[in-house]
């Protein structure tokens, strides 16, 4: 009689991969850090211009880390990168150039 295999059933148990959580407890202490360094300017500088920028910058700076970590944008060739960064950043110039057209208007 020939050497029999026994057939492999799919419910075995195996063993199950341990799950790599240093990435995403990586990305919550750095987007906790943002948000924390948000809520002390938010509650020790005067409220003025220069606060509101700081904030800008912080919010774009969060929502660039977000996008390259959870949509996987970080891991993408330049060019995409580019392709979905340089509207963005027309369409941001267009925004900015809208408002400052329109205050103009309105305050003129």
């Amino acid at each position: 009689m020939a050497d029999v295999q026994p057939i492999s059933n799919a419910n075995t148990p195996q063993e199950i991969a341990k799950p790599n959580t240093a990435i995403i407890w990586k990305t919550f202490w750095i987007l906790l850090g943002l948000t924390v360094l948000e809520f002390i300017i938010a509650f020790t500088l005067p409220a003025n211009t220069f606060r509101v920028g700081i904030f800008v910058i912080l919010t774009i700076a969060k929502a660039a880390y977000i996008v390259g970590e959870f949509m996987h944008l970080r891991h993408e060739v330049k060019f995409l990168i580019w392709t979905i960064l340089l509207p963005m950043i027309f369409v941001v110039w267009l925004l900015i150039a809208l408002i400052a057209e329109g205050a103009s208007i309105f305050f003129a």
